[in-house]
């Protein structure tokens, strides 16, 4: 089968016949230059033997043409007649000047209207069947048309159409010829047909003119529920853990899984935003969204939706849809979430409500291909995906009708695919044996921290043009060293190895067991995601995290002394990748390190920290400048044994999988997954409600040195001692100090946080010159902040033993109170001297006894209070 490239040199051929190009400033069929994105439109008039207008679109790498004989209509009740010429080559598209007398078509050529369109049927099929239905955003010809070929005789060689305007928001009645009375200068360079047959320069666009690609008026906001405003600002969206089966149940609502750019869209103040997932402003990459947006009839939305093609078939392709994005042709949202609207914050409704509310806005704004609403069918998940994967689609996402709307990846939003997908990063590409052909496959990797870590190859999915692009993108890229940190020696032969900046999406069979790709397909290119952020993606159960597995294990006893370098890559039995790794740059500690110190303190990180929600602070290219390091407190079911989760109810009503180290390995593990930090509640997973710890933090204003935070330390430790609490110094590994004390579970948690807030607010008034219980950093004025906050559900704290992610890697430790008095600063500990630590008794574990907040305490307190 001849390609796309020959098929359009074919059609081409008419054209160049019936021109003289030494005579004629046309451009050729071979002609490379101003070539206009594909799927766009342009009307020329053309000042010929006969006045006309040439209306043309742009498909599969010609400009389908048809000269109007009275020009387009806005009056749906107008038929124009258009008849079909010869295909013309799409750098005809930017044409605009004077073809000499005796030449084919010889007269004047006015650029009169240009623009995206989007076919609204298969357009293949409707040319062959002789009916195009299209929508046009042009700065003149806008919304929906339709070209139909008449039926002719067998004698006739031309064929002739009509073209008619549909009746929409765009269609004005009885305007007859009014569009072309309106508009009579060139919209490319603000000249009448006279000035450009006379070769006048190019005049200074109208500020309509200047305001191309936008048809459709931003819709007056009005006056808003929002005092400002202004838009809604960007919201993190809501993102899908991957799994293995759709869940069971009618509480469930399935859509089918789009295959695009995430898009979170605004609109108030008379204009438009659309963002991608991480913030992005990309609204003049959408094409006819904004217009369609700015339709809608509200004061101001927020939007969460997909960007997808409009012309990709089944599935709307990723592939398709980037080359509509290269092209500059329009695309669609596809609305699933409605978030704000009007100024109201709708994320604490229950999904079924924010969606019956978009469907409500979208129904009533005139109808657009550039945005649709997101169906959905409730229950049935599994045979929901069953159909949607036979049909060809790429799976399904699955929502719990009653969830409230919460940023980040959570389980109540859940990805089901029919075929696995991940991005890779592209490291390298092999040669290929054939002529013409630019390489044989791509080699590919994901990161892990700074490592690359090979993944396989991919060699299908490339057309003629995919290749000459990926070509182009990887020649500048070029190295003579590979990234990876390492490859198969089958695979360096032959091998080109380039800067790992581009990230490529593959479809495949599976991962093999050494994590190569099988059955690989190149898909795209996301421009949209930084090729750092690749890494390995995988998959959970749809039910509830397998907790009882990890109960099952044996915990491990860890060793109190620093273990001995094993040779097999493991670490209490899990192997640690990238291991040479340097994780602190200032201190030369390695990922290796960090593990090893989690096993060795892990008996005792397990007590203090383990069976309980908590967040990890994760760094996965370590804790240097410019390092991104983030807190993860939600369990998203990619994780390995020894971590879990632990469902806990949260403030809003919602309950949501918070993680949990189920086993003592589980802090191995998290080091192996990039963690430093280690942040657990004050309670226990099989009591959440009653603490079992009271933690104050003092935290100096800057000026402030650590003698007076030792000090301070002290006179709290004494004012505990007299309401009955013996407390424990902890060294923060940063500047202040933990005053801990270990509770028997009786206290809930109102009662732990009002004592801790009473307490300190007594600091504060008793003090003022030395302590504040109020935590802006603004009003401490040289004072220490007693933060009481620690105490409040939810809240956490670094653990006694965690490492923190700060220069030179410091511990935060446990100490007696004769210790801290030697101690030189809360950052006394590290991996050089905190192995010593663990050979003594822990002051918190073995050094009190468990402490109550009682009717004494209270009592005493008030005291202090009204005294």
């Amino acid at each position: 089968m001849a390609s796309r490239r020959e098929q359009a040199a074919e059609a081409l051929k008419a054209y160049d016949e019936k021109r003289d190009f030494s005579k004629t400033a046309e451009p050729s069929s071979s002609s490379k230059t101003n070539v206009p994105p594909a799927l766009h439109f342009l009307v020329q008039k053309h000042d010929a033997t006969r006045l006309h207008y040439d209306f043309r679109l742009a498909w599969n790498g010609v400009l389908l043409s048809w000269a109007v004989t009275r020009g387009p209509s806005l009056d749906p009740s107008e038929k124009r007649l258009a008849v079909r010429t010869e295909d013309h080559p799409l750098s005809y598209g930017t044409f605009e000047g004077t073809i000499p007398k005796g030449e084919y078509g010889g007269g004047t050529v006015m650029l009169w209207d240009r623009g995206a369109f989007a076919p609204l049927a298969d357009f293949d099929e409707g040319l062959a069947e002789g009916k195009l239905k299209f929508e046009l955003f042009g700065d003149r010809m806008a919304g929906g048309w339709t070209l139909v070929k008449m039926k002719g005789k067998p004698s006739e060689k031309r064929e002739n159409w009509l073209l008619i305007k549909e009746r929409d928001g765009h269609a004005v009645d009885d305007d007859g010829e009014g569009i072309i009375k309106r508009n009579t200068l060139s919209v490319k360079t603000g000249r009448t047909i006279a000035q450009i047959a006379k070769g006048e320069e190019a005049q200074e666009l109208p500020e309509k003119g200047k305001a191309a690609r936008r048809v459709l008026p931003a819709q007056k906001t009005g006056r808003s529920r929002r005092a400002d405003g202004k838009l809604p600002p960007y919201r993190e969206p809501q993102l899908a853990t991957l799994v293995d089966d759709a869940p069971e149940g009618e509480d469930w609502l399935h859509e089918t899984k789009y295959d695009g750019y995430r898009c979170i869209a605004a609109i108030g103040g008379g204009a438009v935003k659309l963002w991608t997932r991480n913030g992005k402003d990309w609204t003049e990459r959408y094409k006819a969204v904004p217009d369609a947006l700015a339709a809608l009839p509200c004061k101001s939305a927020l939007i969460d939706g997909e960007i997808v093609s409009l012309h990709a078939g089944a599935g709307s392709a990723f592939s398709a849809l980037q080359s509509d994005l290269e092209a500059g042709a329009p695309v669609r949202l596809q609305a699933f979430d409605l978030l704000e609207l009007d100024g109201d914050d709708l994320t604490g409704l229950p999904l079924i409500e924010r969606k019956e509310k978009l469907e409500a806005l979208i129904g009533a704004a005139p109808e657009s291909v550039a945005l649709g609403y997101s169906q959905h069918i409730a229950g049935n998940g599994p045979a929901v995906f069953k159909a949607i994967a036979e049909a060809g689609g790429e799976g399904i996402i699955s929502k719990k009708a009653d969830a409230k709307y919460r940023s980040g990846r959570n389980r109540n939003f859940l990805k089901v695919k029919a075929e696995k997908r991940q991005e890779f990063v592209i490291g390298g590409w092999s040669e290929s044996d054939k002529k013409g052909r630019a390489f044989s496959s791509l080699l590919l990797g994901v990161f892990d921290g700074d490592d690359l870590v090979y993944r396989g190859r991919v060699g299908s999915g490339f057309d003629e043009e995919t290749m000459a692009q990926l070509e182009s993108a990887m020649k500048p890229l070029a190295r003579k060293t590979m990234a990876f940190e390492a490859v198969p020696r089958a695979m360096k032969r032959g091998a080109h190895w380039v800067t790992p900046k581009l990230v490529a999406e593959v479809k495949f069979a599976e991962l093999t067991d050494d994590g190569h790709i099988r059955h690989g397909v190149f898909l795209g290119l996301r421009k949209d995601k930084p090729a750092d952020a690749v890494v390995d993606e995988k998959s959970a159960s749809a039910g509830e995290a397998s907790i009882d597995e990890v109960a099952k294990m044996e915990t491990p006893t860890s060793s109190k002394a620093k273990p001995t370098k094993s040779t097999g890559g493991k670490v209490a039995g899990i192997a640690i990748t990238s291991s040479k790794r340097v994780i602190f740059d200032d201190a030369k500690w390695t990922k290796r390190d960090v593990a090893e110190w989690a096993e060795a303190a892990g008996e005792r990180l397990f007590e203090l920290a383990g069976r309980r929600p908590l967040s990890l602070v994760r760094c996965p290219g370590g804790v240097r400048g410019g390092k991104a390091c983030f807190f993860q407190k939600h369990y998203e079911g990619s994780f390995p044994p020894g971590i879990g989760a632990v469902k806990v109810e949260e403030s809003d009503g919602d309950s949501a999988d918070y993680l949990m180290v189920e086993a003592q390995q589980g802090f191995v593990a998290a080091a192996q997954m990039g963690t430093i930090e280690f942040h657990p509640w004050i309670a226990a997973a099989d009591k959440l409600d009653k603490p079992d710890r009271i933690i104050f933090d003092l935290d100096p204003d800057e000026g402030l040195g650590w003698g007076d935070v030792k000090s301070a330390a002290c006179d709290l430790r004494d004012l505990l001692a007299d309401l009955g609490i013996e407390t424990v110094p902890v060294v923060t590994g940063g500047k202040g100090i933990h005053v801990t004390a270990r509770l028997r579970r009786i206290a809930d948690y109102d009662t732990v946080t009002l004592f801790a807030q009473t307490l300190a607010a007594y600091l504060g008034d008793s003090q003022p010159k030395r302590f504040t219980a109020n935590m802006r950093k603004a009003k401490r004025g040289g004072r220490i902040f007693v933060d009481w906050l620690r105490n409040q559900r939810g809240a956490t704290a670094a653990s006694p033993y965690s490492l923190r992610a700060r220069k030179g890697g410091p511990l935060a430790m446990p100490a007696t109170w004769d210790e801290l008095d030697t101690l030189k600063a809360a950052n006394t500990f590290d991996l050089s001297n905190g192995y010593e630590r663990l050979d003594a008794p822990c002051p918190l574990i073995d050094g009190t006894d468990l402490q109550s907040i009682g009717k004494p305490q209270v009592e005493g307190l008030e005291k202090l209070m009204s005294g």
